[in-house]
C-alpha cells in the first residue's frame, strides 16, 4: 500500500510539470530522512515532524516571508551576484526541508574561519600555504562561499551541489564575479551528490555548512576516510553550524583542533582539543 502511494504521488509530481530529476531527488531525500527520523524518534513523531515541516514550507512561501529572506543581500549588491536565499524557488526549498535549507555563509564569519585555520595549522608545526590546497565546498548552493574563497590564493576551488537550480546559479555567479582582490580564478562548479563525491588526491580544505542529514554525512565521511587511506595527505575540514558534530567525533581519522559555537575545525593530523 505504501509503495503504491509513493508511485502515485511521484506520477502526480511529474504530471504537474516537475522534472523527473527533481522527483527522483525529492523521493530519495524523503526516504532517507524518513528512515533516519523513524529509527530515532518513532513513526508517530516522524509523521508529526513531517507535517510541521510542510507547514513551515507553506508559511515561508508567503510574500511576507519571502521578503524576509532578502535580508542577506548586502554581499550581492556589493559584488553584483545572486547568492541570496530570497530568490530560491519552491523546488529547492522543498528539497531543503529533507536535506538542508539553502543559506549563504556570512562573509565576516568566513574570514574568521580562514584566519583561524592559518593560526591552528601553525600549532602543529605546519606552515599553512593556501597555494598547496584545493578548497572544496560540499553543498555549495549558489556559490557564495566559492567566491569568498577566491579571495585567498588556493590552488583550485570546487563547489559540489546536487540541486540543479542552485548549481546553475553558482555557475552564473562565478562568471559574473568581479573583485580587485581576487587571488584564485580557478573555480569549478560541479552538479553532483556530495555523498558520492570522489575527492582528489591532493591537500584539501573542505567546507560544510551543515549540508546533509546524518545518513548522508556518515556516507561522506566514510568516503573521505577511504580516500585518505588510499592517499594520505593533509586535510582540514571546516564545519559551519555543526549540528551533527557527533558524526565527526566518532571518526578515528579526524580530530577537532579548534572552533567556536558557530563552527568547528577538524584535521586528519591534528590533536584533539
Amino acid at each position: 500500500m505504501k509503495s503504491s502511494s509513493l508511485r502515485t504521488d511521484r506520477a502526480g509530481l511529474l504530471a504537474c510539470g516537475v522534472s523527473s530529476s527533481f522527483a527522483q531527488q525529492f523521493w530519495s531525500a524523503l526516504r532517507g530522512w524518513w528512515r533516519e527520523q523513524a529509527d530515532e524518534k518513532g513513526v508517530a513523531a516522524t509523521v508529526r515532524l513531517t507535517l510541521g515541516n510542510l507547514w513551515t514550507f507553506a508559511r515561508d512561501s508567503t510574500p511576507a516571508r519571502r521578503r524576509q529572506r532578502y535580508g542577506d543581500m548586502e554581499y550581492d549588491w556589493e559584488h553584483r551576484v545572486n547568492t541570496t536565499s530570497g530568490t530560491v524557488d519552491w523546488r529547492a526549498r522543498l528539497l531543503g526541508l529533507f536535506r538542508s535549507p539553502y543559506q549563504p555563509t556570512d562573509p565576516a564569519l568566513f574570514c574568521e574561519m580562514m584566519a583561524s585555520l592559518s593560526v591552528l595549522s601553525r600549532q602543529f608545526s605546519e606552515q599553512f600555504e593556501f597555494e598547496t590546497f584545493t578548497f572544496i565546498d560540499l553543498g555549495s548552493g549558489k556559490g557564495r562561499t566559492l567566491l569568498m574563497a577566491s579571495e585567498y590564493p588556493f590552488r583550485k576551488i570546487v563547489g559540489v551541489e546536487l540541486i540543479a537550480e542552485l548549481h546553475r546559479a553558482a555557475e552564473e555567479n562565478i562568471l559574473a564575479y568581479r573583485s580587485a582582490t581576487q587571488r584564485c580564478a580557478n573555480i569549478e562548479a560541479v552538479c553532483a551528490d556530495a555523498c558520492a563525491f570522489l575527492f582528489p588526491a591532493e591537500p584539501l580544505v573542505l567546507y560544510l555548512f551543515n549540508p546533509l542529514p546524518e545518513f548522508g554525512l556518515r556516507r561522506l565521511i566514510a568516503g573521505l576516510e577511504k580516500s585518505l587511506a588510499a592517499n594520505p595527505r593533509s586535510v582540514y575540514l571546516l564545519y559551519h553550524n555543526p549540528l551533527l558534530e557527533r558524526v565527526l567525533g566518532e571518526s578515528a581519522v579526524f580530530a577537532r583542533v579548534g572552533g567556536t559555537e558557530q563552527y568547528s575545525i577538524y584535521s586528519c593530523a591534528g590533536k584533539s582539543v
